[in-house]
């Protein structure tokens, strides 16, 4: 069985309240009244309504200082103004003070009836939104329960074994045997530490990234991040082409998850790219900002799809055969992005590709201690 739906009407005019009341007497409401402000906002306390009508120009406690009060108490709470006496200026004032609409005295049944049937509608979204962004966060935390026990327990053995496996045959090893050991305990222990950040990220625990913020070369978070997907690129026979500005700005950052931030990206343009294409990466900074442009030739993504595509767990719709991804990827990106005081975008079309633009705060003064750091060429594949 339904709740019927609380309504509040605060009016200093008696006629008003009997007005309302009758005319909403015939719905499926539960109906209170306030003769003036603070009686009103004791009732949406205790009476906790979903509808509010109330009158701008009251004795006490004005309309308007009952619009911000009842917002501090609950947002969730449809607030409509009823006046005599409105007017462009009120009608800003009363929206920016969590308004709903307007309804002008003095106003006919079927007004009144129209109007609280789209302020409850209103509330019933509002609610609901409410409702999956709880879910999904619930999502969020199963998800990252399962990353812990499923990714990190079995590679925490895979890297005791081989701890273990190296000491057993200290002494036998080629040098380069020795420094492919080494290779692989370096490659487990980043992993490790990205699962350990990829979990604080998906469990909203993203202010902890900051913790490790330091000045990071872009040179040295792109040339990891090609490093990283370069084995697929190679099986796909897809080259990755770099080109960065020779002086450009450092960020004040977490290498780690910037480095994850390019691979998701650079690694969905390789997913879902043509065996023998081109993904281009490019990087410059001006200004106070730097920008980082990855150009993929892949299926691209549909106008319908792109306002969706950084929310957890949504995956691009195809008919075309090609690689899944877990729908987490971009959506942790936003929030890595985001935690660097960073933006994402994106530009596609289907059949033509997609072109995601990265931009993050510059650290212009020291760029030159790092400078000697990035002087590496970079790899293309």
């Amino acid at each position: 069985m339904e709740t019927k739906s609380k309504i509040l009407v605060i009016d200093d005019e008696e006629i008003v309240l009997d007005s309302c009341e009758l005319i909403l007497a015939k719905g499926d409401f539960e109906i209170q009244t306030a003769e003036n402000g603070t009686l009103g906002l004791s009732l949406i306390e205790e009476y906790q309504p979903d509808l509010v009508f109330v009158d701008l120009k009251m004795p006490g406690i004005s309309g308007f200082e009952v619009l911000e009060r009842s917002q501090q108490i609950d947002p969730t709470i449809v607030m409509i103004v009823i006046t005599g006496f409105a007017t462009i200026g009120s009608a800003v004032e009363a929206m920016q003070r969590g308004a709903f609409d307007f309804l002008p005295k003095p106003f006919t049944p079927d007004e009144l009836r129209l109007i609280t049937r789209r302020g409850l509608e209103k509330r019933k979204l509002v609610l609901e939104t409410l409702a999956l962004r709880r879910e999904k966060e619930m999502l969020r935390e199963h998800f990252a329960a399962i990353v812990s026990h499923e990714l990190k327990s079995p590679l925490a053995a895979v890297q005791q074994y081989l701890i273990a496996l190296s000491s057993e045959l200290s002494g036998q090893l080629t040098e380069d045997q020795n420094r492919r050991f080494e290779r692989m305990q370096t490659r487990i222990d980043d992993l490790m530490k990205l699962i350990h950040t990829w979990l604080r990220a998906i469990t909203v625990d993203i202010e902890s990234i900051k913790d490790n913020f330091k000045p990071t070369s872009i040179t040295i978070v792109i040339n990891k991040a090609v490093e990283s997907v370069e084995p697929h690129a190679i099986r796909k026979d897809i080259s990755i082409r770099t080109s960065m500005e020779d002086d450009i700005f450092a960020v004040n950052g977490d290498e780690g998850t910037l480095v994850e931030a390019v691979v998701n990206i650079v690694g969905n343009g390789v997913k879902y790219s043509p065996i023998g294409s081109q993904i281009e990466i490019t990087a410059s900074s001006s200004d106070n900002q730097v920008t980082i442009r990855i150009q993929d030739n892949g299926i691209g993504i549909s106008e319908e799809d792109l306002p969706f595509l950084f929310e957890d767990f949504f995956r691009v719709k195809s008919n075309r055969s090609v690689e899944r991804g877990s729908g987490v990827g971009l959506a942790l990106t936003r929030r890595i992005l985001e935690a660097h005081e960073g933006t994402i975008s994106v530009e596609s079309e289907l059949g033509k590709g997609s072109t995601f633009e990265l931009c993050l705060p510059a650290v212009k003064e020291i760029y030159d201690e790092l400078n000697l750091m990035t002087k590496e060429p970079v790899n293309n594949i």
